[in-house]
């Protein structure tokens, strides 16, 4: 299963990782979002140690969704070294998701 992360611990989980970061940025009543969870929780596992795969519910956590400038959901963003390197923005193949962490490994 994917991180929860949440705007308490944005910092640390995501801007602090010494690995590759995919961040899920979701709600509960999103129909697509309810699409790329589970891809997102299978990558989770896929790359369990080498990257960090996890969720943030924009609802509940709106403060990093405002500075990145998530408008719409799902919006995937993966980061390095505390940057933002890849945006997917939409429903996407697992393929798509997964390359992007693979590019940074």
């Amino acid at each position: 299963m994917a991180l929860e992360i949440t705007d308490a611990n944005f910092e640390e989980t995501v801007l602090k990782s010494d690995k590759p970061v995919m961040v899920d940025f979701w709600a509960a009543w999103c129909g697509p979002c309810r699409m790329v969870g589970p891809i997102i929780d299978e990558i989770s596992t896929d790359y369990d140690g080498k990257a960090v795969v996890g969720k943030l519910d924009v609802d509940a956590n709106q403060e990093f969704a405002a500075k990145y400038g998530v408008r719409n959901i799902p919006t995937v963003l993966v980061f390095q070294n505390g940057e933002v390197v890849g945006r997917q923005v939409g429903v996407a193949p697992k393929k798509a998701y997964s390359d992007a962490i693979d590019a940074l490994l």
